[in-house]
This record gives structure tokens, sequence and C-alpha cells, in this order.
């Protein structure tokens, strides 16, 4: 696209008013929408975002030297660059805008899904990608774990990208073939409108807990941040919602088409009879268009939220009901969810999970009481710079459910891991201790409290690995390490089947 035509993209939005001058002087197309400054290359057109240390406009003639031929900026453009500058009232909207415009708005051209709550964001998209390929519908996959674009698989640089990414993206997956995207969209994302100028299909509320409060003033910004992807939807979508969630029910009169699913209460789409085992779930589920059966891999009781919530879109969309049995039967499981790290012949149980708040601590903790016979060993830290407060309810979640504790670093980032670990024993009192003699272990370095806790396990212990799940890194400090859960956890189950002497 022309500079003129993005900026008339601008003005339908009413974000822009009329063209000065110097803008007559860009011709031809645009190389890219930038909006960092330092990525900026010859013909794009840099966006100055204002953040929470700087304000972009600060770096324009930065990215006039790097080849920018316009600028878009909340500030009125200084009298001695001459560029062309158009001065919008919302930077943020405006880097949406342009995006959707430079790469032809993909999302108009393939179903997008968009999937935002707390916890089962990423197992859910998954599960909706899963039932789209069963339908012969290819279908890519933006998330916390990876980014699916065709047969593509990339590492994921955040849940949700900026505008630019996002767009880029979809357009890829439409030129590949697919037909549908099942896309994690976070509170980030939506507070940052980055994806607001995208055409959704449906959208999906799984749930809401206390998570990201170090960026949200307080649970209801977090919730309206979340309530923004229902405000979103184009009057034919279909909202999903948990209404189990205390939340859910406000988001019904959101959006116009409503789906309700839930386990324990009334709700358009919900479950049969449920038992679990570590072999997966086996239920039937109840829908306006008739009764279908859900065999899964999948472990525990917020895999059953996460297959209704797909179920849901599923039904919604009316795709068809052989095509989301062989979907959701298909998917055996998520990285880092739950993920079963040891052998059937290993003496201990292990599974590395994401959990990293205390409500996704205690749903881990409730899936993996039954499926032992031993004792539940947990192991976990709280990443450094976020939110602090979750620190002790963490703790005292892992010591209410837990019969040993082995507390260690995630990512520390800036902060003393030390520091962290002893706001984490404030949530362990005698009053959440699961017994006073509750054995509780402080090791900082987390490659060997995974260690410790595998060697210390018993024949028919369970050893839960959580905070980390599907990442590959540790961060201390400034530097990004090299760090697996599951590469740790394989290395301590391969010492106890050498020392045992099985093979």
């Amino acid at each position: 696209m022309t500079w003129a035509e993005l900026r008339a993209r601008l003005r339908q939005d009413e974000l822009v008013g009329e063209p000065s001058g110097v803008d007559a002087a860009v011709d031809g197309p645009i190389a890219g929408i930038a909006y960092d400054s330092r990525q900026v290359a010859r013909g794009d057109v840099f966006v100055a975002l204002k953040g929470q240390r700087a304000d972009g406009t600060a770096f324009a003639r930065q990215a006039v030297v790097h080849g920018a031929i316009a600028i878009v900026s909340e500030e009125p453009a200084p009298p001695d660059l001459d560029v062309p500058w158009a001065t919008v009232s919302d930077a943020r909207l405006a880097l949406a805008v342009l995006a959707a415009a430079q790469f032809r708005d993909p999302s108009r051209e393939m179903q997008v899904i968009g999937v935002t709550g707390t916890n089962g964001k990423t197992t859910t998209a998954y599960l909706v990608a899963s039932i789209f390929e069963a339908a012969r519908i290819p279908c890519g996959v933006l998330g916390t774990v990876a980014y699916r674009v065709g047969g593509e698989v990339r590492d994921a640089v955040r849940t949700t990208p900026e505008a630019p990414d996002v767009q880029k993206l979809l357009r890829e997956m439409v030129d590949r073939g697919c037909g549908a995207c099942a896309m994690e969209v976070s509170s980030h994302a939506l507070s940052l409108r980055r994806v607001d100028a995208m055409r959704f299909a449906a959208g999906v509320f799984t749930n809401l807990t206390r998570d990201h409060l170090d960026f949200h003033e307080n649970m209801e910004a977090y919730f309206q941040a979340k309530r923004r992807l229902f405000e979103l939807l184009p009057r034919d979508a279909p909202s999903l919602i948990n209404l189990d969630d205390p939340r859910g029910a406000a988001l019904t009169t959101v959006g116009a088409r409503p789906v309700t699913y839930a386990i324990g209460r009334p709700a358009d789409i919900t479950p049969g009879p449920l038992s679990f085992s570590l072999d997966g779930l086996d239920f039937d589920i109840r829908t306006p268009r008739g009764r279908l059966q859900a065999r899964s891999k999948l472990v525990g009781r917020p895999n059953v939220y996460n297959i209704l919530a797909a179920v849901s879109v599923a039904v919604a969309l009316d795709l068809p009901f052989d095509a989301i049995e062989r979907g959701v039967q298909a998917l055996t499981g998520v990285p880092g969810r739950f993920e079963m790290v040891s052998l059937p012949r290993d003496e201990v149980k292990v599974v590395v999970d994401y959990a990293h708040t205390d409500d996704a601590l205690r749903n881990l903790l409730e899936t993996a009481r039954p499926l032992t016979s031993g004792r539940v060993i947990t192991v976990f830290g709280c990443g450094g710079d976020r939110d602090r407060t979750k620190r002790p309810l963490m703790g005292a979640v892992a010591g209410r459910m837990s019969d040993v504790i082995v507390i260690t670093s995630d990512n520390p980032r800036g902060e003393d891991p030390e520091r962290i670990i002893e706001e984490i024993q404030r949530g362990i009192t005698a009053d959440t201790r699961r017994s006073p003699e509750q054995p509780l272990l402080a090791i900082v370095d987390r490659r060997a409290a995974i260690l410790k806790a595998i060697e210390i396990a018993k024949p028919g212990d369970l050893v839960l690995v959580a905070g980390k799940g599907h990442e590959k890194y540790q961060v201390i400090g400034d530097s990004v390490l090299p760090f697996d859960d599951v590469g740790v956890a394989r290395e301590a189950l391969q010492r106890r089947r050498t020392n045992s002497g099985v093979v």
C-alpha cells in the first residue's frame, strides 16, 4: 500500500486529520510498518508508541535516519523534521489499523478464534485447531508455546504479538492455505490494542483468576481487559463463555451470540458423568445440536473445561460432529501442560506443568492427587519483577495440597531469588501446612531442586515440576540461559533407573 492509502485508512477510522503538503513527497508502496526504531528498514512507516518508560516519538529522528519515510505519533511533528507526519489520537490503535491495511486484512479471509482467560488458553487453542484440522480446514495457531503457520512451527516470542507481527503471521497462514487460526489473546494484547483491527469469527472466555497484577491495576481492570475481546466481536460471531467462572455471567450480555458451557450449573453445553484417571477422559457432551462423545488422552478436570470450550466453538460454528469427536481424540497432549515425563516402567511419576499462579497450581494439585497412591512432591517458584502478591498465595496452596514442597527459582530476572523464596515461604504457615511434619526444602538452583525432588521420591510418588512448562530458558539477571524442566527431569529419572538397575 502507499502512504496515501494508509493515511486514508486512518481517516476512515477517524484517527487523523487531513494530510499536510509534505505528504505528497511520498510516492510508491510502503515497505512495512515498524514500531521499534531500531528495527526500521528503508521505506517503512514508523509508529511511535508511548510505553511505560519512554515515548517512541523521541526516537522519530533515529527512525528517519534508518530509512523511515513517514511517522505516526500522538505528538505533533517538530518544526525542523521535514518528513510526512500523521498526528493521531491513539498511536496503538493506529498501529493496529495500519498493520491490518498493510497485510490486506487477512482475518477477513479466514476464521480466527480468539481465546482469552487466565488458565486453559493454550490447551483450548490446540483443541480448536485439532478439530478444524479434523474437519479438513487447515488451522494455524498463535499462542504461548508456539506459532504454527501452515506446516511450520516457530518459537513464540510472546503469547499475542504486536499488531504488525500478528497481521503478518495471519497473512502467511492465508497464503499457505489456512482457513482458520486458533489464537490466544492475552490481556496485555487487549489492553494495548494489538488485535483491535482484526475480525474474529468467535471469542472464548475460559476463566479469570489472579495474575498479571504487576501490569493491571487490579482484578477489575484485568477483567475489563479480557472483556474487550467480546466487545470487538462482530454481531454474528458467537461468544463462548464458561458459566462456572464467577465472571462468566457478566460476559453473556456483551456479545450478540452467547453460547455457554459449564460443569456445575445449567448451560448450553454440559458434560455427562465424569471420572478421572491417568489414561485420560471419556464423557458425553450435551449440546443444542445433540450429544457427542469426548474421548481424550488429556488428564484432569481443567481439561474437561478446555474440551468443553473447544467443542462449544465447533458447535457454534457448525462443524460436523464426527470432526469434533476426531479432533478432540487426536490431540494427545500439549507441551508443558500436565506433560508426563516419566515412563510406565519408572517407579515414580513425574509431570511438568506451566502452572504459575495460585489458582493454576491448585488445579494442578487437584488433578494430580487422585492419580497417585503415594506422596505428591511439588517443585515450584515465582518469577521476579512480576506480581509479588501471588507468592505467599502459591506457597499456601502448595502447603495445603502437597506432601513435600521444594521451593526454587523460576525466572528471577532482576530480583534476588532467595528473597523471592522467602516471600513464597510466608504463605506456608501452621494453618496452611498439610501436616507439621511436611518436608519443606528451599533450593535456589532450579536444576538441583528438580534433581533432588526426583531423588527423594519413593516408589509410587508423583513429582510435579511447576511454573515453566514448555519454556526452554531461565532468565537470571540480564541473562537468558538455556534451561528445560523436561530435560532435567528426564536426566533425574535416568539416574534413578541406572541406580536401581532398571534400563
